[in-house]
């Protein structure tokens, strides 16, 4: 990368590229495309270690940072997603839970995040870890979150975007996130194993959509985790993209260390290091999703 400095065309330094991408990041001269009706996408894959938390977190991010309204309801008992949003998700938080019993709505238990304040996000707790037993006995079990999240609900909050981190599981928590979204991302690591267990969730797919939500559609592949010093990560991103085909994002999300360190802090990557290549990739998957989305290309 160069620029000119009066008659002298100078190099980029790599610490001068790093601030330039971070304030393209930071102070953003675009925005992105409102989509012409709001997108409710469940991100799943039942295989953990995928990045399907980070992904759902950074893209959500990166949708606000451009001025869009994005809700993250966190559906793992393990709150990353909580955690990397920067909200509190202790014991007693009005959580995901209570809206899973039908005892607060959505809005009472919607926490904006210190990411944005275009973001908000719906914790999970502890107690969230039991509910999959509960929910069992329950009238109506798998649309409980599809109730909670109507189309008032929404609207009060002014969602755009809304994105269901699911459990790394085929349970009842996932089944009602197919449920209650139109769409479905899956995040897909370039690793060995990478298309392992898929089968059986777009066979899950398949049947919550017989049943239960006839328009449920997997919209969005993102490729993670991508090492390009390996052929692996090569054969699987061809892979891939042969058997989904345009359903794949054109960006790739690199294996990044930064990406890795950042919910450690509380933080999506964008803020925790807004200059680095992991940031810059989220930055770019969102956009390619807003503008698929604006143009009508979501599967």
């Amino acid at each position: 990368m160069s620029y000119e400095k009066g008659q002298l065309d100078v190099e980029w330094t790599p610490i001068e590229q790093e601030a330039a991408r971070a304030t393209k990041v930071l102070h953003p001269t675009e925005t992105l495309p409102v989509p012409a009706q709001r997108r409710i996408v469940a991100v799943a894959n039942q295989k953990g270690g995928v990045g399907k938390t980070t992904s759902t977190v950074n893209i959500a991010a990166a949708l606000a940072l451009r001025g869009l309204k994005v809700l993250v309801i966190d559906l793992d008992p393990q709150g990353n997603a909580s955690t990397a949003l920067g909200v509190d998700h202790h014991s007693n938080t009005p959580s995901v839970y209570e809206v899973l019993l039908g005892e607060i709505s959505i809005a009472d238990a919607a926490a904006v995040s210190t990411q944005s304040d275009n973001l908000v996000c719906i914790p999970a707790t502890i107690d969230l870890a039991g509910s999959e037993i509960e929910l069992v006995s329950m009238a109506a079990r798998e649309t409980r979150l599809k109730e909670a999240l109507s189309t008032e609900a929404l609207d009060h909050l002014q969602a755009d975007y809304v994105f269901i981190d699911c459990p790394p599981s085929l349970g009842l928590l996932t089944v009602n996130a197919l449920v209650a979204a139109q769409e479905v991302l899956i995040p897909i690591q370039c690793e060995y194993y990478a298309l392992e267990g898929l089968g059986q969730l777009l066979n899950n797919i398949e049947l919550v959509k017989a049943h239960l939500n006839p328009s449920l559609r997997v919209s969005t592949i993102l490729l993670t985790m991508y090492d390009g010093r390996t052929k692996l990560a090569d054969q699987v991103t061809s892979e891939v993209r042969g058997h989904f085909g345009d359903l794949v994002l054109r960006t790739v999300i690199p294996r990044s260390v930064k990406v890795s360190e950042a919910p450690g802090y509380g933080q999506t990557v964008l803020a925790y290091d807004p200059g680095s290549r992991g940031a810059m990739s989220y930055l770019d998957a969102a956009r390619e999703m807003a503008v698929r989305g604006a143009n009508g290309e979501t599967g």
